[in-house]
């Protein structure tokens, strides 16, 4: 195989799932790895480790994602083009390039620490199983959220060792995650309501509807915003965050000003994109308040 060869092969695995996405969810867990500062020294090579964990759970999970839905998107106008659908990988790549992940991020986990070796399959069985969670329940959404949720909590055990002292801390992270996710991907489903309908595949919009879905993703956004200030109040972070937080929950409130049930037209890319951001600004509230 030729070097070309080779970098359309590697670009290929980038799309499949969505590589550079990873920056929007990373800072959750490196949100987990300032907090946990407060109480044990960072290392760059322990941040790597937590960087190298992260990516290669979230590479895991989203391919056998596109391994379990490869029927589905065939048949999706929106996700006909992905890598499986159009051919442009294999399933027994994608499934190679699944379990080659899931071993680095267990082994990263090893080089860790104790607790995040043993904490690591269960993560990992969690994060996997989303993907037929469609099949069974109208609240994915929170399961991806919970899935995503489990990212400040390993930051943080990656650089302590231990849980959180209080317990309660890394829950309302937790808590905040869960449902800044939950609610984002309600408004993503917004676009499949037919199509989901059609297949028999479960969603909270299925259940209620594109008006009454908007709606519980506003509350479950209002608990974000409630539960990043209690977290940052209770665990020692000052003003630089709450201004981070503050500038996050503008985010969130100019966006849900764009969607409509009757219209969705301003549902794109650059809206997911925005939304996204939400998590770099947090973090970095947090690790100017730590810095400073």
């Amino acid at each position: 195989m030729s070097n070309q060869q080779r970098a359309r092969l590697l670009l290929r695995y980038a799309n499949l799932v969505k590589l550079p996405h990873t920056v929007f969810a990373l800072p959750f867990a490196l949100l987990g790895v300032v907090y946990g500062s407060w109480h044990a020294s960072v290392t760059w090579g322990r941040l790597l480790l937590v960087i190298v964990a992260f990516t290669a759970a979230r590479f895991a999970a989203m391919a056998f994602n596109r391994v379990v839905d490869r029927k589905m998107d065939s048949l999706n106008p929106r996700t006909r083009r992905r890598e499986l659908p159009d051919r442009n990988l294999t399933v027994v790549q994608v499934v190679v390039s699944v379990i080659a992940a899931g071993a680095v991020f267990i082994g990263a986990a090893a080089l860790l620490n104790p607790l995040c070796f043993r904490l690591a399959p269960f993560a990992l069985v969690w994060i996997l199983t989303y993907s037929y969670t469609k099949r069974f329940t109208s609240w994915s959404h929170l399961w991806l959220g919970a899935s995503l949720a489990i990212a400040p909590a390993g930051g943080y055990i990656a650089v302590t060792g231990a849980w959180s002292e209080p317990w309660w801390t890394l829950p309302v992270m937790a808590i905040a995650v869960i449902t800044w996710v939950g609610g984002f991907d309600m408004f993503y489903a917004l676009q499949d309501e037919r199509f989901d309908r059609e297949q028999g595949l479960k969603s909270a919009v299925v259940l209620l509807g594109k008006a009454r879905s908007i709606m519980l993703a506003k509350a479950l956004h209002g608990v974000t915003i409630v539960a990043l200030v209690a977290f940052g109040l209770w665990t020692g972070f000052g003003p630089v965050y709450l201004v981070g937080v503050g500038i996050a929950a503008a985010v969130l409130v100019w966006e849900h000003q764009l969607v409509r049930p009757n219209d969705l037209s301003r549902l794109d890319a650059a809206f997911f994109t925005m939304n996204g951001v939400m998590s770099i600004i947090v973090f970095l509230g947090a690790l100017g308040d730590r810095l400073l």
